[in-house]
C-alpha cells in the first residue's frame, strides 16, 4: 500500500488511533495524549488510552524563551530550533506509543500545532505591494510563526501526521485560535445548561457554549493573560529558582493590590471584541517586568497576588462584557486549574456560575488536536468564524 492508499484508508475508517502533541505558552513541557475516536464533531466519541508529559531540556527551554524576545530572536536559531523541537515532538509521539505497549502501525495519524514563538494577531498591511500591477491588490494580513517541524515528525514516526494546524486559518482570515474551542463545541456541549469552558494555560481562553449550540452559536477567544505574568514574577522575584507559584502559595500569601491590578486592566487589549487572541507578545516576561519596576514599593507577594486576581479580573471582565449571557458552568483546565488561590479568585467574581475542574485537566489541548486532525482527514471544516474570525476551512498540513 502506498501513501496514498494509506491516507484514503485512513479517512475513510470509522474509528482512529491518534496521537496528539501540544506545547503551550509556557513552554514547560510536550504533552502528548493517544486517543481512540470514533466518528466527527459533534457526535463524536473519544477513549483517551493514554497521557504523558515530556519536560523540555533546560536549555532547549531557555532557547526557545529567547526566541520570544525580538530584540534577541536570531533567524539561524530560530531555523534550528525548529528542527529540534520536531525532533522532540517525534521523540514523545514515539515514547508514548512505546509505553501504551501500542506500534506505529498501530496509529492512524499525529496531530501537532508546533510551538508558537509568534503572533500578530491585528492585520497589517505591507506598503510595499500597494502598486504592483502582476499582485493585483495591497496584501494585508495578520500573521503566525510556531516551530517543531511537522516533516520531521512524519520523517521519524513514519505516521501520517496532520501539523502546523494554526495557519491555514489564518490564510482564511483568522486569528489561528482559539483550536480548543472546536473540541469544547464537540464534547462539552448541554442540551440544558450554558458553559463556559475557560482554559488556563500561559494566555486564558475562553469558549462560550450556549445549550443545544450549533458550531455558529458558540464564542471563543482569549480573555488574556493565564499563568504567564505570576509565573513570570515569580521567576524574577526567586532570582531564577521557580518557574511558576507552585500551589498559588504566594498568591495566597500576598494581598492584592487594587491600584496595581487598576493598572493592569487598563490594557487597550480588554476593550477589543472577539474574535480577539494575545500572547506573550503583549502578555509576558516584559509586561511583568514593567510591572515589577513600576510598582517597586509592592512586595514580591503583593504584586504575585495582583498578577494572579488579574488573570480572575480579566476572565471576569471578558465574560461580562463580551458574553453577556448567564453561565451555569464554568469548566476551567489547564495549569491554572492547579492553582487553588487564583481559582477562588475566580469563584469571587463569577458568583452566578459553577466554577470547577474538568477531568482531562492538562491533556485537554493535545485532545483537541487530535480531533481536530481526526475530521480534517475526512475533509472537513474545522474553524468557524464565530470561534476564530477565519472562514470555514480544512485545518493542517497532511504529510504522508
Amino acid at each position: 500500500m502506498n501513501r496514498i492508499e494509506r491516507l484514503i484508508e485512513v479517512a475513510r475508517k470509522e474509528q482512529r488511533v491518534i496521537v496528539g502533541l501540544s506545547s503551550g505558552t509556557s513552554v514547560d513541557a510536550i504533552d502528548a495524549v493517544i486517543v481512540r475516536i470514533s466518528g466527527h464533531a459533534p457526535g463524536a466519541a473519544i477513549e483517551k488510552v493514554r497521557f504523558e508529559s515530556y519536560p523540555f531540556p533546560d536549555d532547549i527551554r531557555r532557547r526557545i524563551n529567547t526566541l520570544f524576545d525580538r530584540n534577541k530572536a536570531r533567524i539561524d536559531e530560530i531555523c534550528h530550533l525548529d528542527f529540534i523541537v520536531g525532533e522532540l515532538f517525534a521523540a514523545a509521539a514515539a515514547r508514548i506509543i512505546d509505553e501504551a505497549g501500542l506500534r506505529p502501525a498501530d496509529i492512524d495519524l499525529v496531530a501537532a500545532a508546533g510551538q508558537t514563538i509568534w503572533h500578530r494577531p491585528r492585520p497589517t498591511a505591507e506598503p510595499s505591494t500597494a502598486n504592483v500591477p502582476w499582485i493585483g491588490r495591497p496584501v494585508s494580513t495578520r500573521s503566525t510563526l510556531t516551530i517543531g517541524q511537522s516533516a520531521v515528525i512524519a520523517e521519524r514516526t513514519g505516521i501520517l501526521t496532520v501539523g502546523d494546524l494554526r495557519v491555514r486559518d489564518v490564510a482564511a482570515g483568522g486569528h489561528g485560535a482559539p483550536l480548543v474551542a472546536y473540541f469544547d463545541w464537540s464534547q462539552l456541549r448541554d442540551p440544558k445548561k450554558a458553559r463556559a469552558m475557560q482554559n488556563i494555560g500561559g494566555i486564558a481562553t475562553v469558549t462560550y457554549v450556549p445549550p443545544s449550540a450549533d458550531i455558529g452559536d458558540i464564542v471563543a477567544f482569549d480573555t488574556g493573560p493565564g499563568n504567564i505574568i505570576a509565573d513570570s514574577l515569580t521567576y524574577i522575584f526567586s532570582g531564577q529558582e521557580e518557574t511558576f507559584d507552585r500551589e498559588g502559595e504566594r498568591s495566597a500569601r500576598g494581598q492584592v493590590r487594587e491600584d496595581v491590578l487598576k493598572w493592569c486592566m487598563s490594557d487597550p487589549y480588554f476593550q477589543l471584541k472577539p474574535p480577539k487572541t494575545t500572547g506573550r507578545e503583549r502578555f509576558g516576561r516584559q509586561f511583568a517586568r514593567r510591572m515589577a519596576e513600576k510598582f517597586t514599593e509592592v512586595s514580591s507577594d503583593d504584586l504575585i497576588a495582583t498578577a494572579t486576581a488579574f488573570t480572575a479580573e480579566s476572565i471576569a471582565h471578558s465574560y461580562r462584557e463580551f458574553i453577556r449571557e448567564p453561565i451555569d458552568e464554568v469548566i476551567a483546565a489547564g495549569g491554572g486549574a492547579r492553582n487553588p488561590t487564583l481559582l477562588r479568585m475566580l469563584r469571587e467574581r463569577l458568583p452566578g456560575s459553577e466554577v470547577r475542574v474538568y477531568e482531562f485537566l492538562k491533556e485537554k489541548e493535545a485532545m483537541a488536536l487530535a480531533l481536530i486532525a481526526n475530521d480534517s482527514i475526512a475533509g472537513m471544516a474545522t474553524n468557524a468564524p464565530s470561534l476564530t474570525g477565519g472562514q470555514p476551512t480544512v485545518l493542517g498540513k497532511i504529510l504522508l
